[in-house]
């Protein structure tokens, strides 16, 4: 059970401090911080949360699980009328986001362009999985009752919880380096079975069952695109599924899951081993219709760049309509910025419609 946890709580250590530090370097400069802000984090510790952009309404409802207010975002551009169908995407942040995480900067100036709806859903708490089956789904809900946020885990394994508060890389695991799954030279590897006990590894066919934090993260995307479906003129050929990191593995798994709903998926820097989805184990084919990008930095080291090459091999076996971008000398963050305009070109030519 020790090297269970030491383990897992590497790789959310890991994963966590990968996805801040992408969050922090996602496109265009945050505002400048009021007179009397909090300050800034302190050297050597993570990156200070962002505030959000003011053009983002912070909106919560009742979750009817728990009964929770949870959070999400939602930009609007200034073309979106009650008379004319608008486009919707859903963005789905990393380990340790917030609804927030990817409604920012160049995200939102093409949103406004092309008129479409933008939304960050919550998916329950900062590290739900958005239903992919990780083990590493725990802790309460709302914003800040994800692992390392405060709280016991809840539906997650032991070990799960509090021991990243602050820790960052060193909180009791291996370096990102040595992480089962997610480590390692860039290259190197598959990308590894979904992170577990020392022992030896899991089948890579084998798809576990999520656990309840990850199924009540789903519920949380689904409803919140519902909400928004009913109170505006969504175009049902023009809705999309975006994410990065864990969000990106939560884009396939959400994006393949429920492929009778998007025009589009797009994935940045997926964390597909972590979400216990691979491409052996999760197949594609019922969303060989629906078009697919991925956005990889080649020296990415929590996302191994092999185990993408795979998804994008299943993508070109079963005929999909794909892009695949490798940015050379890309890492975990990098390729946010350099992603996000190239995700909104491909959505913008593609829709139900145009099949």
């Amino acid at each position: 059970m020790a090297s269970f946890s030491i383990a897992r709580v590497g790789v959310l250590a890991a994963l966590l401090a990968g996805s801040m530090l992408a969050a922090a370097q996602a496109p265009a400069p945050a505002p400048q911080p009021p007179a009397g802000a909090p300050p800034a984090a302190a050297p050597g510790g993570p990156p200070a949360p962002r505030p959000a952009d003011p053009r983002v309404q912070q909106r919560t409802y009742t979750f009817p699980d728990t009964n929770e207010e949870l959070p999400y975002a939602v930009f609007v551009s200034s073309k979106v009328s009650k008379d004319r169908k608008a486009p919707l995407i859903i963005a789905l942040h990393g380990l340790g986001g917030d609804p927030n995480t990817l409604l920012r900067g160049a995200a939102l100036d093409l949103a406004e362009e092309g008129g479409y709806i933008l939304v960050g859903p919550m998916g329950y708490n900062s590290s739900g999985w958005y239903g992919a089956p990780s083990p590493m789904a725990a802790g309460t809900g709302g914003i800040g009752g994800g692992v390392g946020f405060g709280g016991p885990p809840r539906g997650g394994a032991p070990g799960a919880g509090g021991p990243l508060r602050g820790g960052m890389p060193g909180a009791g695991g291996p370096p990102p380096g040595a992480m089962p799954g997610a480590g390692g030279p860039a290259g190197a590897g598959r990308g590894g079975p979904p992170p577990g006990a020392g022992g030896p590894p899991r089948d890579p066919t084998f798809l576990g069952e999520p656990n309840e934090v990850s199924k009540r993260s789903e519920k949380d995307v689904m409803l919140v695109l519902d909400m928004i479906r009913k109170e505006f003129n969504v175009d049902e050929d023009r809705m999309y599924i975006m994410g990065h990191s864990m969000g990106g593995a939560g884009a396939i798994y959400l994006g393949v899951k429920h492929a009778n709903l998007w025009a589009g998926i797009a994935a940045i820097a997926p964390a597909h081993a972590p979400a216990g989805i691979t491409a052996a184990n999760y197949s594609l084919e019922p969303a060989k219709h629906v078009p697919m990008m991925i956005v990889q930095g080649d020296q990415d080291p929590l996302v191994p760049v092999a185990g993408v090459r795979e998804w994008v091999e299943k993508m070109k076996q079963l005929g999909i309509t794909h892009r695949y971008i490798e940015e050379a000398g890309g890492d975990h963050g990098s390729v946010i910025g350099s992603g996000i305009p190239e995700i909104f070109a491909f959505f913008n030519q593609h829709s139900k419609a145009k099949r």
